[in-house]
């Protein structure tokens, strides 16, 4: 299956969720969105190569500028799904989803110099930050942002 990297304008509608899978990574598809809307100027308030672009950076040993040169030559997210799993560091399908999968359930709650940030921001969007995961509350803040989509 080819999927055409969609052009989102953020100004306008939400990226991916960061839970959509791509080559069986969290993060690569929502950090496909932000990457392309950020070299089309309609980044809005989001951010390209931030902090959570780069746990998947981090864990792939590669940097926010050779992920970026990946998707301007890329027609299809598949084809990033396919360049990740061959660049940086080589990771087993295995690896791939036990960090996918622990990065999914984290939360910025167990962090305690972002605990404070975290509980207040769930808070205004009606989450419960002792049991809101960090994918909980950047789904429910982009429902927030854009509540038409």
């Amino acid at each position: 299956m080819s999927t055409p990297i969609v052009d989102r304008d953020l100004t306008r509608q939400a990226p991916s969720s960061p839970r959509e899978r791509l080559g069986g990574y969290v993060i690569a598809k929502r950090a496909v969105d932000k990457c392309r809307a950020g070299l089309r100027g309609k980044l809005g308030e989001y951010n390209f190569d931030c902090p959570l672009d780069n746990v998947l950076f981090a864990f792939k040993q590669i940097t926010g500028a050779q992920f970026q040169a990946a998707v301007q030559a890329a027609k299809t997210y598949e084809e990033i799904g396919v360049w990740l799993n061959a660049n940086g560091a080589k990771k087993t399908p295995e690896e791939v989803k036990t960090w996918s999968d622990k990065v999914e359930a984290d939360s910025l709650y167990n962090d305690p110099a972002k605990r404070a940030y975290f509980s207040e921001h769930c808070a205004k969007l009606g989450l419960t930050p002792e049991t809101a995961t960090t994918f909980d509350w950047l789904e429910a803040d982009d429902r927030a942002s854009f509540p038409a989509q």
